[in-house]
């Protein structure tokens, strides 16, 4: 007698859940060099490993909670894509969006900073550089390097951050150097 052809197709289906679980307790992630604390070149490594509290940054206005990323009340961001972080050297003047502080606090335009693996488990940065203003109106420009380290293991960010200077420019958007 022969196994309907679902039986087989659920059994299948185990055994790639059963190996993508053993590929991830095996996967250890690359953890950067850094240690918590600043860096040279504009970088910075910070623990936000505590779930049940945000880790402020950036002189309030950038919430870091495990996995998310949010912008203070008042603050907001924008995506510039995947861009090399020294080329983003113009920032937007207007458009950024607000962290949305509902049931589940989230910015849409930070939000997704990450790539996620179903084999690992592990979060990698999509590398993007976001345009941050702040409460008063200061522009930065982020950049997320990676979500681990040494010290801490997952929810270890090191980012690029870097103030834009107060100069405007006749495009409408304000100058990063």
């Amino acid at each position: 007698m022969k196994a309907p052809l679902l039986v087989w197709a659920m059994a299948a289906a185990f055994l790639l859940l059963v190996a993508s679980l053993l590929i991830g307790a095996f996967t250890k992630p690359e953890f950067p060099p850094y240690a918590i604390g600043p860096h040279a070149d504009s970088t910075y490594t910070l623990d936000a490993s505590r779930g049940d509290e945000w880790r402020w940054w950036g002189g309030g206005d950038l919430g870091f909670r495990r996995n998310h990323v949010i912008t203070a009340p008042g603050a907001g961001a924008i995506d510039l894509g995947s861009v090399a972080f020294d080329s983003a050297t113009e920032l937007p003047a207007d458009g950024y969006i607000a962290t949305s502080f509902a049931a589940d606090t989230a910015n849409a335009a930070i939000g997704k900073w990450y790539d996620y693996s179903m084999w690992s488990h592990l979060l990698t940065s999509r590398h993007h550089v976001y345009a941050i203003r702040s409460r008063t109106g200061q522009l930065a420009k982020l950049e997320i390097l990676a979500y681990y380290c040494r010290e801490v293991g997952a929810a270890c960010y090191t980012i690029r951050y870097k103030q834009a200077r107060p100069r405007m420019r006749s495009t409408g958007g304000v100058r990063v150097n």
